[in-house]
């Protein structure tokens, strides 16, 4: 066992873990965030993901040993500062959910994805997400969903509609 400091969603955490222990059951398990999904466990599927340092990270397959107290996890609980995020947004607006449990990595690597590249097209938008599956097949409402976040994104920074 060894002690890690991290900080999860803006706050800072101490843990008490094997090294080799995956993020994901970190995260799970010793934070208490569920929202974080097991799903192949061998980084293949997407339903882990997280983002780490901003940028999306399997969490099955990193061990918390190769993390640093600098190291700034962010996960689907943490990314809409209280309240809910575009993305979240567009996913209930274009009923994107069927059994639900991928979206977690999805709606992550849809995050990441605006914030490196706020005008997607369809192609950006496929290759960024070719690394979670859905068994339930919502790929047009997903990609439907990512334009729908990123114009309200677009409009949000215009001003349009404020008075």
């Amino acid at each position: 066992m060894a002690i890690y400091n991290l900080s999860v969603n803006g706050k800072k955490v101490k843990v008490d873990v094997d090294p080799d222990m995956p993020l994901l059951w970190v995260v799970r398990d010793f934070v208490g965030l569920k929202g974080t999904k097991f799903g192949c466990g061998m980084a293949q599927c997407g339903a882990c993901t997280v983002h780490l340092n901003g940028a999306p990270a399997r969490s099955c397959q990193t061990p918390i040993s190769t993390l640093t107290k600098t190291d700034q996890i962010t996960t689907i609980e943490g990314i809409g500062d209280g309240k809910l995020h575009a993305i979240q947004k567009a996913w209930i607006e274009e009923q994107v959910p069927q059994c639900g449990y991928c979206q977690s990595g999805q709606i992550m690597s849809a995050v990441a994805l605006l914030k490196s590249n706020p005008k997607p097209t369809d192609a950006d938008i496929d290759v960024a997400m070719s690394g979670n599956l859905c068994r339930c097949g919502t790929y047009d409402r997903i990609r439907k969903a990512i334009h729908r976040a990123a114009e309200e994104v677009k409009v949000a920074e215009s001003g349009i509609g404020k008075m």
